[in-house]
C-alpha cells in the first residue's frame, strides 16, 4: 500500500498549496511581474535538492525570458561521495561566508528579486542568499517549509533563517522530516514531498506571473517546444538572443 500513501499524501500537500498558499504566491508573483516588467531579472536560487526549481523554471519550455537560474555546481551533487558529491555539498552550503564568494560574480540591482528555495530553511547557503540580496535593496521570495520554521532554531550566526529575511514567504506544506511514507514503526520514513511541492509551486509562479505581465501589455518571448505544430524552427534561438540582449542590457 506504500505507491497509495505516498500518492494520497502528496496530493493532500499540492491541495493544502492550492487552499492556504494562493494568495502568498499572487503576492510573489506581483513581485516577479514588477521585476520583468521594469526591464530586470527575477534571480532564482538553491543548493542541494532545492537548486531542482531553479534549474526547473527556466529554461525550460513553458518559460520566458526574465528569468535569471543561479546555480553554482559546487552547491548541487552530481555523484554520492566524492567529487560533485553529496556528501561534500552539505559540508559546502553550511559554510558561512562562501555564498557572498558566488554571488559576486554577479551584479544585481534594487529593481531585481530573488526567490530562495530551502526546504530547512536554516543552512549557511540560502540565509546569505537572502541577505545579500537585501542588502542591495532587492525584494526576497522564500518557498521554505514553515514547519521547519516552526520546529528548528536558527542556525546561522545571524540568528536569522531563511524565512525571517524574506518579504514574502511560500511554505511548500511538506513536514520538517520531507519524508512522507512510514514502511515499519519507529523507522525513517521514505518518499520525499518537498520536491515535488516546490516545483508545484515554481509553476504557479510562473503562470501568474505570466498573467500579470500581459496585463501590464508586455510580450513574453516563451520557450516552445518545436514539436509543437506551428512552431517556428528558430524559436528557441530566438528566446536565447533575447535572453543575451535582456541581461547585457540591464536597465540601471
Amino acid at each position: 500500500m506504500s505507491v497509495e500513501v505516498y500518492q494520497e499524501k502528496a496530493l493532500e500537500i499540492l491541495n493544502k498549496i492550492k487552499e492556504e498558499e494562493i494568495g502568498s504566491i499572487k503576492r510573489a508573483a506581483g513581485i516577479m511581474a514588477e521585476s520583468i516588467g521594469k526591464g530586470h531579472l527575477v534571480h532564482l536560487f538553491g543548493s542541494g535538492h532545492s537548486a531542482i526549481p531553479a534549474l526547473d523554471i527556466f529554461p525550460r519550455y513553458g518559460s520566458f525570458v526574465g528569468l535569471h537560474p543561479l546555480i553554482d555546481p559546487r552547491l548541487i551533487w552530481f555523484n554520492v561521495i566524492g567529487p560533485g558529491g553529496a556528501r561534500e555539498l552539505l559540508w559546502i552550503e553550511r559554510q558561512e561566508g562562501y555564498v557572498k564568494n558566488f554571488l559576486q560574480s554577479y551584479t544585481f540591482y534594487k529593481e531585481d528579486c530573488m526567490v530562495v528555495y530551502s526546504h530547512g530553511g536554516l543552512n549557511a547557503a540560502p540565509v546569505e542568499a537572502a541577505l545579500y540580496a537585501k542588502e542591495r535593496e532587492m525584494k526576497v521570495i522564500a518557498v521554505t517549509s514553515k514547519d521547519n520554521y516552526r520546529n528548528s532554531r536558527p542556525t546561522h550566526s545571524s540568528g536569522k533563517t531563511l524565512a525571517d529575511v524574506a518579504d514574502v514567504v511560500i511554505d511548500n506544506c511538506v513536514p520538517m522530516e520531507d519524508a512522507l511514507v512510514e514502511i515499519e514503526s519507529g523507522k525513517p520514513k521514505v518518499g520525499a514531498g518537498s520536491t515535488l511541492s516546490v516545483i508545484f509551486i515554481s509553476m504557479s509562479l510562473l503562470s501568474e506571473t505570466a498573467r500579470l505581465l500581459k496585463e501590464k501589455g508586455i510580450d513574453l518571448h516563451t520557450f516552445v517546444s518545436p514539436n509543437v505544430a506551428g512552431a517556428a524552427g528558430d524559436i528557441t534561438d530566438r528566446v536565447y538572443a533575447k535572453y543575451t540582449e535582456y541581461v547585457k542590457n540591464l536597465k540601471v
